[in-house]
């Protein structure tokens, strides 16, 4: 695949979870404790069931929540206060990744199937508030997550943003195809390991790097990746 020039770009999309922070922290396992203990108490089901369940419903639906609000009738926010729930001090402030989104010309965002508070909360930890303009979370998206590409549509729409002048950067290789077909260019941040890979079909994958703050650093000095 021929890869796109990074000259042109002035906005700058960001997956939150795992992707902003390194999947290897312990925060994101947290909220996926919380999912299955949630999935559990509400069906009566035992913590093996509700894990099976929960992961039928991310494959089949894009996130667990989606899958509970179709088949069960779920009120989502009771299901977003509960699974978000957790100890964000286990992040630890980036302050090379400050650096390097401080580098980047243009507008950034945050677009992920979590919430806005949630997102909230993770940037003030990792020391990153400052850096974005916009989330674009969940109930922006009428609770349609990632990858419908429905609410790509809604994002560029809500923040103006013109598909070819920006770039999405995601742990989760799969959301980067509604992204790609729109005319974004993509960037897969991939786990330091390989029990946290989402995905092994990336042809919608323009650049990939193990290293966010590093490829950034190098993006907007150089005009190019690797």
């Amino acid at each position: 695949m021929q890869r796109p020039s990074l000259e042109h770009l002035d906005s700058w999309v960001f997956d939150l979870d795992n992707t902003l922070y390194p999947a290897t922290s312990s925060l994101f396992p947290q909220i996926d404790q919380r999912m299955r203990a949630f999935i559990a108490e509400l069906l009566g089901l035992s913590d093996a069931e509700a894990h099976a369940l929960q992961k039928r419903y991310y494959r089949e639906f894009g996130t667990t929540l989606r899958g509970l609000m179709l088949v069960h009738g779920l009120e989502p926010q009771r299901f977003l206060d509960y699974v978000h729930d957790i100890d964000r001090s286990v992040l630890t402030p980036s302050l090379e990744l400050g650096k390097a989104l401080a580098g980047l010309p243009g507008r950034k965002l945050i677009f992920t199937n979590g919430t806005e508070s949630h997102a909230v909360k993770v940037l003030e930890r990792l020391g990153l508030s400052c850096h974005f303009e916009g989330i674009f979370d969940i109930h922006a998206s009428d609770y349609v997550p990632k990858p419908d590409p429905l609410t790509y549509k809604r994002l560029l729409a809500r923040f103006d943003l013109k598909a070819e002048r920006a770039a999405m950067f995601e742990d989760i290789a799969r959301n980067l195809k509604p992204a790609f077909e729109l005319g974004m260019t993509t960037v897969w941040v991939k786990a330091e390991e390989p029990e946290f890979y989402h995905d092994t079909e990336d042809a919608h994958v323009h650049y990939a790097t193990d290293d966010l703050a590093q490829w950034l650093a190098y993006a907007s000095a150089t005009g190019k990746a690797t």
